[in-house]
């Protein structure tokens, strides 16, 4: 099946429109994650978790925590609070028109909260492993 992609930035995000069915398009993800360095910590599904807790239906919703091992030891060395913006998310979800919509948190607008200057060349490189993890879905 032929995936049809569209990037696009949001203020803190940047999202991706993929053509494919949601399931497939998670493994995508995921798959491109870890290629470009992160591994997912976490897959928290929202709709099941509404679905159970709540009693509420929701669309397709899933977060994938993902974490660089090696860009969260350097930026946990510098600033021990950092953790708390830690894993960066990344979601897949289906969006009102039923398209499947990937978005990643823009690590320069995260760690600017830190307000560090010794943390952007770390947000730098994750920003870029992001843009890969992109390109390639």
């Amino acid at each position: 099946m032929p995936i049809h992609v569209v990037l696009y930035n949001v203020s803190y995000t940047t999202n991706k429109r993929v053509d494919g069915a949601f399931d497939d398009v998670v493994g995508m993800t995921i798959d491109a994650l870890e290629d470009a360095g992160f591994g997912v910590l976490c897959d928290i599904d929202v709709q099941a978790t509404f679905a159970t807790k709540l009693e509420e239906e929701f669309r397709q919703y899933r977060i994938l925590g993902a974490c660089n091992p090696g860009l969260a030891h350097q930026g946990l060395e510098e600033d021990l609070d950092l953790g708390t913006l830690l894993p960066c998310n990344v979601v897949v979800y289906e969006d009102d028109a039923g398209d499947v919509i990937v978005s990643a948190v823009d690590p320069g607008q995260l760690l600017a909260v830190a307000d560090n200057p010794a943390l952007e060349s770390i947000s730098d490189d994750a920003n870029d492993r992001f843009e890969q993890a992109f390109e390639s879905l």
